[in-house]
C-alpha cells in the first residue's frame, strides 16, 4: 500500500499487507495525516473498498459510499476515482520502481518477514527512496492542514451502527460486546448505538456522541481510561 504525492512523487506511506482493503486503506490515510497533516485530494482506483460500482464498466455511484468514502467525505478530503491505468501514471510508474528495487532492498537486509519488512521500510526504506525519486515542488509552502482537532483517528474507522440486544450485549461479526454500567442511563437495551472498529482491530460503541464502552481485538472489555491515557 503505497500513499504518494501526485506532484512531487514523494511517498509519504508504504507498507506490506496480505491483502488490499479497507483497513489498509484506513492505515494508509491515517499515517499520512499524523505526519503531515490533512490533504485536499485523494485519488484512487475503483476497487470496491474505494467505490461502489452499480454496474460493472460503468461510474462509480455518488450517492453509495463505502466506509473509506465516507471517512474521507467527513475529513472533507475530495475522492477522485481513476479510469485508466493511464491515469494514475505517476503511481504506476513508483509501483513499478517500487517492484524493482524493494525485494532487493530487503533481501540483502536480511529482511525475512512481514513486519520486519514494514519497519525497514519506515525506518530505512523511504527516506532513501524520496531521496533518490522524489522533485522538488513547482512552489514553496504546505496544503497540508494539521489535524488539530484529533478526529481522524476517530473517523478513519469502520463504523456501522447495530441494535443492543435484551441482553445489553452488541453483536459485532462473531463477537459478543457487553456493554458496561453507565451513568447515561440504565441500560442500553434495544438502543441503537454505533460500533467502530479501528485498524488495530480494537473495538469501540457509542451512543450519539457517547463512548459507552472500549473493546480490544477479541471482544474483551478495556478500561476506556487506560485507553484515553
Amino acid at each position: 500500500m503505497v500513499t504518494l504525492d501526485d506532484a512531487t512523487s514523494a511517498i509519504y506511506s508504504a507498507f506490506l499487507v496480505e491483502e488490499e482493503g479497507t483497513t489498509s486503506s484506513f492505515r494508509g490515510i491515517a499515517e499520512v495525516i499524523a505526519r503531515d497533516g490533512l490533504f485536499c485530494e485523494l485519488y484512487t482506483d475503483r476497487g470496491s473498498h474505494y467505490f461502489h460500482t452499480p454496474k460493472a464498466g460503468e461510474p462509480v455511484s455518488r450517492t453509495v459510499q463505502t466506509q473509506v468514502g465516507r471517512g474521507l467525505a467527513q475529513l472533507g478530503i475530495r475522492h477522485i476515482a481513476a479510469y485508466s491505468p493511464e491515469a494514475r501514471g505517476r503511481s504506476e510508474r513508483a509501483f513499478r520502481t517500487l517492484q524493482d528495487r524493494l525485494p532487493k532492498e530487503l533481501a540483502l537486509a536480511g529482511v525475512a518477514t512481514l513486519e520486519a519488512a514494514n519497519r525497514f521500510i519506515a525506518e530505512h526504506y523511504l527516506a532513501e527512496h524520496n531521496a533518490a525519486f522524489a522533485i522538488a515542488p513547482a512552489e514553496t509552502g504546505s496544503a497540508f492542514v494539521a489535524d488539530c482537532t484529533g478526529q481522524a483517528g476517530e473517523i478513519l474507522c469502520i463504523q456501522e451502527e447495530r441494535r443492543v440486544g435484551n441482553d445489553n450485549t452488541v453483536r459485532w461479526r462473531g463477537l459478543v460486546l457487553q456493554i458496561p454500567p453507565s451513568p447515561l442511563r440504565p441500560h442500553f437495551v434495544r438502543a441503537t448505538v454505533r460500533v467502530h472498529e479501528y485498524p488495530d482491530g480494537r473495538l469501540a460503541v457509542f451512543h450519539g456522541p457517547h463512548r459507552v464502552a472500549d473493546y480490544d481485538a477479541e471482544g474483551g472489555l478495556c478500561d476506556t481510561a487506560k485507553l484515553a491515557a
